[in-house]
């Protein structure tokens, strides 16, 4: 690689790239080994993961997307810094690689003594933590990592976008509907549409219309590869109350397993902002707590398969048996379901025509991409439409929250709404519902009507966001568990009134968190009579593996 002669040190105005003291450099080196480096030499690459963390003694090294190739420098660091980004901690593969600019010497810790030294050390772990997720998103932000190319049109491009986005992938994505060249290398590769969207990852791997398993094993995500797989407790959903289930369960010393169909954080982890969870004044993005929780979990043993979606459960010889749609089943036993639940749909016509391009349930930065300088319309009156409204308003040319109740505070806090009623390019449209929406590939207006005077008017919308409420994901349990009418779990007394068959009815059970299945637990908001907020889901996670252990020291 071709160094300039003056190679400076990548200033650090956010905080990605903070120097270790002379304390914390002594605290990691007896597990570690000093080694001396020379200029062009590669401590880690890109698609390989990274076995060991590095911190600069001496010299400099430059982390470089596209080595070989592109060679694009994306930093620079010299003596007290130290590299890698959230692969060193999570197993991922490398999204960059690190390369020797000047001899020097360099302290290389394994990445599994970090992982140690990290839960003892509360002041080294945050710093080096911190430093890790604002890397992360540096390189979503640069577009590094691998690429996506496809049609905006394109239901699959969008499936994609969206596993990447949710699991904080780092990578760039190419629309065949604006970049011709693009459109001409594919041909050039004998891709034809029906293969697109491609996955391009180091120039190499060349994925077609991948399902989200093949992505997720090509960058290195733990997707389930196993047939048969036995565990003392199986987690079902990684939204906050699964994560809380995962990070008390490894640590108590349980032998965990975590699975989602799509990524950590749940409904949570699409939220721009959680404002009101304890601990943070200033709010923290949904998709950060996620990250956070599940390096916790990791750290104390639990393993995550994402993506594996559940499919049926069934009893066998006293195991609780979990069929994955991936393929392969899951014996457990002990389970907490924490699926959550899914945003409900308009009751719009023609919904279905414009879903794979312009409806969303989501306000991440995605979507805002998305939509950037559009008009777009939030359909809602709760708190995660008023988050969205706020959030989407920074990116788009307008915004237009469609309520159907006659005043916002109705369903939502009184701080997002006086907030909302501030903001200069969001218009709240009160008594208002969508009854149709206009347009050819893509949205182009909805149709919306006043439902106290029938009048009705047409808005001008690129995007629309809907926010209505949701439903339980429990349809995958069939009639192995009891329900209540509108689907949510029954738990304690009232899994005992249920009448199922089966159901523990000893002194004192089933435990609070206990269905009408023994050993089968449930928390957060699939639970009926749930509190719908993220530090209840957090509680109940926690509190169901206390009823798991005494679940397991009775002796069922």
């Amino acid at each position: 690689m071709r160094w300039p002669p003056d190679l400076s040190e990548t200033p650090d105005p956010q905080g990605a790239y903070p120097r270790l003291s002379d304390a914390q450099l002594q605290t990691l080196a007896p597990h570690g080994e000093r080694r001396r480096v020379r200029r062009d030499e590669v401590l880690y690459a890109e698609g390989l993961p990274c076995t060991e963390f590095f911190a600069v003694l001496a010299g400099k090294v430059a982390t470089v997307e596209g080595f070989g190739a592109d060679d694009q420098v994306i930093g620079v660091h010299g003596a007290g810094r130290f590299l890698g980004e959230l692969n060193v901690l999570t197993g991922q593969v490398g999204f960059v690689t690190g390369v020797v600019a000047e001899d020097g010497e360099v302290l290389a810790v394994p990445a599994d003594a970090l992982r140690r030294l990290v839960t003892g050390d509360p002041a080294l772990g945050d710093l080096i933590l911190r430093a890790y997720l604002i890397r992360r998103t540096m390189l979503i932000g640069l577009g590094a990592g691998f690429r996506i190319i496809g049609s905006r049109f394109s239901a699959d491009s969008r499936r994609l976008r969206e596993f990447a986005a949710r699991n904080r992938l780092p990578h760039r994505w190419i629309d065949l509907e604006q970049d011709e060249e693009a459109e001409r290398f594919l041909r050039s590769m004998g891709v034809t549409p029906e293969e697109t969207p491609v996955v391009i990852w180091r120039g190499e791997t060349v994925l077609r219309n991948p399902s989200n398993a093949e992505l997720a094993r090509a960058i290195g995500l733990p997707a389930p590869r196993v047939q048969e797989t036995r565990c003392d407790l199986l987690v079902i959903g990684a939204g906050p109350a699964g994560l809380a289930a995962a990070v008390y369960g490894a640590s108590e010393g349980l032998a965990t397993m975590v699975l989602d169909d799509v990524a950590t954080g749940g409904q949570a982890g699409t939220s721009s902002r959680i404002e009101n969870y304890l601990g943070f004044p200033s709010g923290i993005s949904g998709s950060e707590l996620a990250e956070r929780a599940a390096i916790q979990a990791g750290k104390f043993g639990a393993r995550f398969c994402i993506p594996a979606q559940a499919c049926g459960l069934h009893l066998n010889a006293g195991d609780h048996i979990v069929t994955v749609r991936e393929g392969g089943t899951i014996h457990a036993r002990t389970l907490i379901i924490a699926t959550g639940v899914r945003y409900r749909r308009l009751d719009v016509q023609n919904l279905e025509q414009f879903e794979p391009t312009s409806v969303y349930y989501a306000a991440t930065m995605l979507e805002a991409q998305m939509c950037e300088r559009d008009p777009i319309v939030v359909v809602g009156g709760g708190n995660s439409a008023g988050q969205a409204a706020l959030f989407l308003a920074r990116h788009a040319a307008c915004v237009r929250l469609l309520v159907r109740e006659d005043t916002l505070s109705r369903n939502m806090s009184r701080y997002l709404a006086v907030e909302i009623g501030r903001h200069p390019r969001i218009q709240i449209m009160l008594n208002t519902e969508v009854r149709e929406l206009m347009g050819e590939e893509a949205l182009a207006a909805v149709v919306a009507e006043n439902n106290v005077t029938g009048e009705r008017s047409t808005i001008e919308a690129r995007a629309m966001f809907i926010f209505i409420g949701a439903e339980p994901y429990t349809a995958w349990l069939a009639d192995e568990i009891a329900l209540d009418p509108r689907g949510y779990i029954l738990t304690g007394a009232d899994a005992a009134r249920s009448g199922k068959e089966g159901a523990p009815d000893s002194v004192g059970r089933p435990f609070p968190l206990e269905t009408s299945r023994a050993g089968v637990f449930a928390a957060g908001d699939v639970r009926s009579g749930s509190v719908k907020r993220v530090a209840a889901a957090v509680g109940e996670g926690a509190m169901a593996v206390r009823l798991v252990h005494d679940y397991l020291q009775a002796g069922e």
